[in-house]
């Protein structure tokens, strides 16, 4: 389905969002290890997006093969718990794109406590068979910088196996989603924790990694249904709308000041582009705007970082937005597109792991930003932009290359750009499904 998209100016939006997918995974998950069977309930949200619905198919049927469509997340939660459901055997496959997303490590792993996995084709990709058995613990490593997804599944399981120290060598990337995690593994009565060592061999070394450790005790999870809040990934396709409509009022609900998402952080990745979020009630937030950071961009406003950007006569500087974000890589489709529609120079580091994505995103959002009229520069794990623009004429059709994000990220080129078309507009279902009812409704 393909959505020509035109947003209309309405004096106020008040904006129900969609639970937490990150959240809801995870409490399913730790739920079903426990013996527990609550579900993310519809009638409680009247959505739920497909992730979800694929989880919890998953868990309750007695189906042994199963197919997780584009969903990362289920493929990776799911690998880990059919691992140590002891006696079952099932095959886990995924759409096209999932058999090109690497699952090597979170195999690997698991296989160190002694899980029955095989490939049924490409040696470290999907799909799967899965043979569950009684793991055991102990001891085990892990690189940390290719999804935090997989040690989120290993961490719980792992008090199934009689306890685990997971080792984590290298980078540790979106670690909030590590620590959501561990969170809430506490709350259902296991009480995880980190003991991070800085390096591996001398301190002096040039060859030293960094390694850190997540010590997970024996124990058995105690199942009980827990709220959910909106979704903050979710929310940043409004703080956005607002950098670029200042004059639209946006009410979002249900968010909390104290989140354990990690993609709370786009209140201050926005709030140099003038966007501020004032919690006004228990669980909404209200956007605000003030036009004193509006392009060209305070340098203090920037963590005091200024580019040398020369002009015709070389004559001034351009600040330069400039952020690590392999924090929150989920929000660098919103973030780089609202800095390009804002001809707001940029440099955005930690971007590396974006081609595992649903799409492979840096290229994606290269390919589509040229669309409208920018260069983007990608080398190294770093994306970045001059902030200038070409003029772009004649109808544009933006291409989500079947990712959720893309799709909504790339709609708010109609602020600029009424009546583009997106592609495969209905991927938004992956993680909200009421998307495009919300941005559309007069």
């Amino acid at each position: 389905m393909d959505c020509r998209v035109e947003i209309p100016v309405v004096p106020e939006r008040q904006v129900a969002l969609p639970p937490s997918k990150s959240l809801a995974a995870r409490v399913l998950m730790i739920n079903a290890l426990g013996g527990g069977t609550w579900k993310v309930e519809r009638g409680r949200w009247n959505e739920r997006c497909d992730d979800i619905d694929i989880m919890d198919a998953a868990i309750t049927s007695g189906d042994d093969h199963i197919d997780v469509g584009a969903s990362g997340t289920a493929m990776r939660f799911l690998t880990a718990y059919f691992a140590c459901r002891e006696g079952r055997v099932i095959t886990l496959d995924g759409s096209p794109r999932m058999r090109q997303r690497p699952i090597g490590a979170l195999v690997d792993a698991l296989r160190q406590m002694g899980a029955g996995i095989e490939y049924l084709g490409d040696e470290g990709f999907p799909p799967l068979k899965i043979e569950g058995r009684n793991l055991h613990g102990g001891t085990i490593t892990m690189r940390g910088d290719v999804s935090s997804q997989f040690v989120s599944a290993l961490l719980m399981v792992a008090p199934l196996a009689g306890g685990v120290t997971l080792t984590l060598e290298g980078d540790v990337v979106s670690r909030p989603y590590i620590d959501m995690t561990i969170a809430l593994m506490r709350r259902y009565g296991i009480e995880t924790h980190w003991r991070n060592s800085p390096f591996v061999g001398t301190r002096t070394a040039s060859s030293a990694k960094p390694q850190q450790s997540i010590v997970v005790p024996a124990g058995q999870y105690i199942a009980k249904p827990l709220e959910i809040e909106g979704d903050w990934s979710a929310a940043s396709y409004w703080f956005a709308m607002k950098a670029l409509l200042p004059e639209s009022r946006i009410v979002l609900s249900p968010l909390r000041r104290d989140s354990l998402q990690g993609d709370r952080a786009i209140v201050e990745i926005m709030a140099p582009l003038g966007v501020k979020a004032r919690f006004l009630e228990e669980d909404k937030v209200t956007l605000s705007y003030s036009n004193c950071h509006t392009p060209p961009l305070s340098p203090s406003i920037l963590e005091g970082e200024l580019a040398s950007a020369a002009t015709a006569d070389k004559a001034r500087l351009v600040p330069t937005y400039i952020r690590d974000m392999a924090a929150t890589p989920d929000l660098v489709p919103t973030l780089a597109v609202t800095l390009c529609l804002l001809r707001v120079p940029f440099t955005l580091t930690g971007v590396a792991t974006l081609r595992l994505k649903e799409s492979d995103r840096l290229d994606a959002l290269r390919e589509e930003l040229a669309r409208l009229g920018y260069i983007i520069e990608i080398s190294a794990g770093t994306m970045s932009c001059d902030g200038n623009h070409f003029e772009v004429k004649g109808e544009i059709t933006l291409d989500s290359h079947g990712d959720h994000r893309m799709a909504m990220a790339l709609s708010l080129a109609a602020t600029r750009h009424p009546g583009i078309t997106i592609k495969d507009a209905e991927v938004v279902s992956k993680s909200y499904p009421s998307w495009w009812k919300q941005l559309l409704k007069k």
